[in-house]
């Protein structure tokens, strides 16, 4: 193997919809050209394609609302996002506008449901899911 393409040519399928490469062989994320942003800013990056967050949220609704016909399943279905897996501020207003209600797991998360509440990102009706064990700290708000 003397190219990284030759390792992802065995690894993985390549192209995909997000990752492609362009004429000169440069690595394309949704027809971006990385190394033009890596040039700028340097490595190690972390990049964060908000489109692509929407499009999970939508898809995995989609597949949950297949199923639950498929299986004549009685029950309600609400997708809760975990804000975990990122507390940015931006990606959180963007997982706020599909429609989802948000799952907390640390009394850390409780100070960005006060801060959405205040401006109005969430309101009373949005559920907050107050996911595992819980230190005295969290009880606190």
């Amino acid at each position: 193997m003397k190219n990284y393409i030759d390792l992802i040519d065995q690894t993985i399928e390549f192209p995909t919809l997000e990752f492609n490469i362009d004429h000169d062989n440069e690595l394309l994320f949704n027809n971006v050209p990385l190394m033009d942003i890596i040039q700028q800013y340097g490595t190690p990056l972390k990049i964060t394609y908000l489109p692509k967050i929407g499009e999970h949220i939508e898809n995995s609704k989609r597949l949950f609302k297949n199923a639950i016909k498929k299986y004549n399943y009685k029950g309600n279905y609400t997708y809760c996002y975990c804000t975990k897996s990122s507390h940015f501020k931006f990606i959180v207003e963007e997982v706020l506008s599909h429609n989802v209600h948000l799952e907390t797991s640390s009394a850390f998360d409780i100070s960005i449901i006060r801060e959405l509440y205040s401006e109005n990102k969430i309101s009373k009706s949005t559920f907050i899911l107050c996911n595992g064990y819980k230190l005295p700290l969290y009880t606190q708000y």
